[in-house]
């Protein structure tokens, strides 16, 4: 019989299973060592293993990099520094962000900046920071999540599921990761960096890579909402 644990909410798990879940986390910064090929493609595939309506697996991993991560790159710098703004693919956030999702953000830049150390009135710090989003937070490896522009909503749902399984099956390996929502505020720049075509859209960017552990930035914890925020019975 598999040896089981308490969650963190007292329900329990098989201990893998716990182990891979409860360890993840968003790292921000890594080790220069390389993920190797076969490694990066067994976790890419694993990923693919996650459910999506009619089997239709929407969505696609595009790995940046050599010359076209550097190009890439220096230009989301560039345009983020000069405060270019553009529409961007598709809409995140509610608008306007309901004030309890607004405490949970604020919560979450807090224990980001604070395990930085960087005050909240310091916002070349912060900016400086942020700019790492651009830089895929320098790890070795550098994808961009995207999806055909005529799934509808449903297609956000599945292609969800197949990140949150690549995030896992990295864990699961020794490899950390990072989803980059920041990389979705410039559609119109990464397709024309990267000769990409209208119908891409750019849903959000992936750092991976093995963290570093000695980093201040991998200690930021977040909280989760309790069970009652999020689940009910009707009966």
């Amino acid at each position: 019989m598999a040896a089981v644990v308490a969650g963190a909410d007292g329900a329990v798990l098989s201990e893998a299973f716990a182990r891979v879940v409860n360890s993840r986390r968003s790292v921000r910064a890594f080790l220069p060592d390389p993920v190797g090929e076969e490694l990066l493609h067994g976790v890419l595939q694993s990923a693919r293993r996650a459910p999506s309506g009619a089997n239709l697996q929407p969505g696609a991993f595009v790995q940046v990099r050599g010359p076209a991560r550097e190009r890439l790159s220096g230009g989301l710098i560039a345009a983020f520094r000069a405060g270019t703004q553009e529409v961007e693919d598709y809409a995140y956030f509610p608008k306007p962000l309901p004030s309890l999702l607004r405490r949970r953000q604020v919560a979450a830049a807090r224990a980001l900046y604070g395990a930085l150390g960087l005050a909240r009135e310091d916002r070349a710090g912060r900016d400086g920071q942020f700019e790492r989003n651009f830089r895929f937070f320098d790890a070795p490896v550098a994808l961009l999540v995207t999806l055909d522009r005529d799934f509808g909503s449903g297609g956000y749902m599945d292609l969800g599921m197949a990140i949150y399984g690549l995030m896992l099956a990295a864990q699961a390996q020794g490899l950390a990761t990072c989803a980059i929502g920041a990389m979705a505020s410039y559609p119109g720049l990464i397709r024309r960096s990267l000769g990409m075509d209208d119908q891409a859209t750019i849903v959000c960017g992936m750092a991976m890579g093995y963290a570093d552990a000695s980093a201040p930035v991998n200690r930021t914890v977040t909280s989760r909402c309790e069970r009652d925020a999020y689940f009910r019975v009707i009966e």
